[in-house]
């Protein structure tokens, strides 16, 4: 007589009934059983030829280690990993057998160990890793404590310091932007410049070159980057830089680099002159503004700063002097190809990085310390420049190198008489 019974488990809040995941666990769990299977019977058969005295084999299978839980990306997956038994030899001359598939101690994915700290950074934090992967890993997925993330974090230091001793030597930037942003950690009473300078290769890729943290952005802090990235290799200087006003920056360039170009970021140009005016005015002032970085050659952006002065001097006067007073390096991107305009106009492939930065710093309520806002200003800028685009016009930049002239962005061509002569 079989029991019967009309108890039923209600539904658990927050469960999540899904039979595709369940199956597609149950298939993974059967097909990393199958992989160690092979591997372990490849192992034997490669030492099939140690045998002992009597003839026996002297590696063989000795049963299963205890099944534990591999985190993976669909939830945790039990197995058991096989053991090989050597009879003939102890201690240091004993042949172990080591699986490359699922390691002694591992106990999560590779790729898992990825995901967690690119999360952090992305705004999770180390607390609210068990709530927000509850789905995914399973209600009780282990090894996503605060101090399991803080342990896959601690990564980015050692990958820092081998990021700022790598050799330049054999590295060339012909453009480099750079660019210094404040963000303040925890409880500081003042803020952390964070200077970054990002180069474009002569095959039209852009690079983080340097990063480093300083009190302010002073002409000693840019001075200690750039001569750390030239003793470093970078030896032939880029042929112009693109940065805001820090007077600071422009001063060490000199010092360091003398013959490289300057040319003034328009984005901060124009924020700095529309400060200086009311709001009621910005609107026709900003197209003004655009006429004139927008114009299609020298002498018609000339012509507009002309026309903007003439108009707005009288009233506005510090707007005006604002703009006049970096003209030369306003222009400078006119002697550039003009496939290279947009990306010499301004410092934006920092500024969009550090937007992330801010969001992240932010989310974190100022909990960070000086030394952890570093390093995840140094891995958001690393993550995202795996998808920097190109430079437009990459056909241009070897004649860039070769000190081809450009007027107005069309590469000059020498005239018969200027070869005669």
């Amino acid at each position: 007589m079989t029991e019967t019974t009309n108890v039923f488990a209600f539904r658990q809040p927050f469960t999540v009934d899904d039979p595709l995941t369940d199956i597609l666990r149950a298939g993974a769990r059967e097909l990393l059983a199958r992989a160690v299977e092979i591997e372990v019977d490849t192992f034997l058969a490669s030492t099939s030829e140690l045998t002992l005295p009597d003839g026996r084999a002297r590696l063989v299978r000795h049963g299963y280690g205890p099944a534990r839980q591999i985190q993976t990306g669909i939830g945790p997956v039990e197995v058991a990993r096989p053991k090989v038994r050597d009879r003939g030899a102890c201690g240091a001359n004993r042949i172990r057998f080591s699986s490359a598939i699922l390691p002694l101690w591992a106990r999560r994915t590779k790729s898992l160990d990825a995901l967690l700290p690119v999360l952090y950074l992305r705004g999770i934090s180390t607390g609210d890793f068990q709530d927000a992967l509850s789905a995914l890993l399973g209600k009780d997925a282990p090894n996503l404590s605060a101090s399991v993330i803080a342990r896959l974090t601690a990564d980015w230091q050692a990958e820092y310091e081998r990021w700022q001793r790598r050799d330049l030597s054999a590295r060339r930037y012909v453009y480099l932007w750079a660019d210094g942003v404040y963000l303040q950690a925890r409880m500081e009473d003042h803020s952390e410049c964070i200077l970054v300078l990002v180069g474009a290769t002569p095959e039209g890729r852009k690079e983080l070159v340097g990063f480093q943290v300083g009190a302010r952005e002073s002409a000693q802090s840019w001075r200690e980057l750039l001569i750390d990235v030239k003793q470093r290799g970078l030896r032939i200087a880029p042929e112009v830089a693109v940065g805001d006003g820090a007077l600071g920056f422009w001063k060490a360039l000199d010092e360091v680099f003398p013959g490289t170009r300057h040319q003034r970021c328009w984005c901060h140009k124009v924020s700095n002159v529309l400060d200086k005016v009311a709001k009621s005015v910005q609107g026709a002032m900003k197209n003004d503004l655009r006429n004139v970085y927008l114009a299609p050659s020298r002498a018609k952006a000339e012509t507009a700063i002309d026309t903007f002065v003439e108009k707005y001097r009288a009233k506005y006067g510090p707007a005006v002097e604002c703009l006049i007073k970096d003209r030369e390096a306003l222009l400078a991107f006119f002697d550039f190809p003009a496939e290279h305009w947009a990306h010499l106009r301004t410092s934006n492939p920092i500024e969009s990085v550090f937007a992330t930065v801010r969001h992240r710093t932010v989310r974190t309520k100022g909990s960070l310390s000086p030394k952890t806002a570093k390093l995840m200003v140094f891995k958001l800028i690393d993550a995202a420049s795996k998808t920097w685009r190109r430079l437009k016009g990459t056909n241009q930049l070897p004649k860039v190198i070769a000190g081809v002239k450009f007027t107005d962005g069309i590469e000059v061509t020498p005239t018969t008489e200027s070869h005669a002569a």
